[in-house]
């Protein structure tokens, strides 16, 4: 049995990467529903960062689904 390293390598750091970004991208969302409680604390609006977050939260679902997607198919 011969192991392709190089192979190897560059799948653990695509998924690294990939891990990594989507934590950030969740953890982004979560901060502009942060700033939504904020505003409403002080009477005002966050449209853009609720917008935001959302948008943040759909490629979160996204990038699970398209994972999802290469596992199965």
């Amino acid at each position: 049995m011969k192991i392709d390293w190089a192979a190897l390598g560059s799948v653990f750091g695509v998924s690294l990467v990939v891990t990594v970004a989507l934590v950030a991208l969740f953890t982004l969302g979560i901060a502009g529903l942060a700033r939504r409680e904020r505003a409403a604390e002080q009477g005002g609006t966050a449209t853009a960062a609720v917008t935001g977050a959302y948008a943040c939260f759909a490629a979160c679902a996204a990038a699970v689904g398209y994972g999802i997607y290469l596992i199965v198919a």
